[in-house]
């Protein structure tokens, strides 16, 4: 009886981006075949192969916040933006800080819930009364389109996301790859739109009669108890529900601002530098 193994090496496309997170990760794969002698003997060859990974969607967004945090430079002020694949921003942020491998940056957080987290690091925090102008600001997206325009705010933090990224000199946007769209409305999931609470009915009726033709359905967002969501800053939130992409993303965002009692909508329109996309073949890096 005779064994042989093989060892096939990693699949170069995917390779570079997850041998951190899936180091040895293999299956064996076992062929047994009749000899061509006249005895019936079998022959066992056992072929180790590298098996592909499974990433999670949490996964991908570690890579490509990984992928963001080489852009930042000690000395830098930052935007901290807010969401899930911003929290492992700020977290890499934290640990390289913590290490010496970074020193000397001033944080901007986006909201409530990253000043938190970058407070609980040890990440030094400003605001844009102090700091009018930021070096870099590094945040998600909740969808992306060909152009690198996006929808932002499902996290609630709008508005302030928006004031500390257009302060800042190069805003890179960390996302996976479900978070690309054809148009922006194009994942049938909510826009939102920052609405003052007093008469938010009014506005939430006049911003559905807007985007009749893109089939669009407004709702005012609630909180896990059921009661209206109400923003960091005191505000309500009417989501947008598209049937079919925005047709004209710039004029929709013009519109939708000059209704008064709207003090903020999640179009952010020509304003990344960068956008860093992870998926399953690996990270890549789209900029203007």
């Amino acid at each position: 009886m005779a064994s042989l193994s093989l060892h096939s090496p990693p699949s170069t496309t995917a390779a570079s981006s997850t041998a951190s997170l899936y180091p040895n990760s293999c299956s064996l794969l076992t062929l047994r075949t009749r000899s061509l002698s006249l005895r019936s003997s079998t022959r066992t060859f056992s072929i180790r192969a590298q098996s592909a990974p499974i990433l999670t969607q949490d996964d991908l967004k570690r890579l490509a916040a990984d992928k963001a945090v080489d852009y930042v430079k000690s000395g830098m002020v930052l935007g901290l933006g807010t969401g899930s694949t911003a929290a492992f921003v700020v977290a890499k942020i934290g640990e390289l800080l913590k290490s010496g491998q970074l020193s000397g940056i001033v944080g901007t957080p986006t909201s409530k819930r990253t000043e938190e987290q970058a407070r609980s690091l040890g990440i030094p925090l400003s605001v844009l009364d102090d700091h009018p102008r930021l070096d870099l600001a590094i945040d998600g997206a909740d969808e992306v389109d060909p152009d690198l325009n996006l929808v932002k705010g499902r996290g609630g933090a709008l508005l302030r996301e928006k004031m500390v990224e257009a302060a800042s000199e190069k805003f890179v946007v960390v996302a996976d790859e479900t978070k690309l769209v054809t148009g922006l409305g194009g994942s049938k999931l909510a826009m939102p739109v920052e609405v003052v609470q007093f008469c938010w009915k009014h506005n939430l009726v006049r911003l559905k009669q807007l985007f009749n033709e893109e089939g669009c359905e407004a709702k005012l967002r609630l909180n896990e108890a059921g009661k209206p969501y109400v923003t960091d800053n005191s505000n309500y939130i009417v989501d947008l529900y598209f049937e079919n992409p925005i047709k004209d993303a710039y004029g929709a965002g013009r519109e939708i601002s000059a209704f008064e009692g709207v003090v903020e909508h999640g179009l952010f329109l020509d304003m990344a530098t960068a956008v860093i996309i992870a998926g399953k073949s690996g990270v890549e890096v789209k900029a203007k």
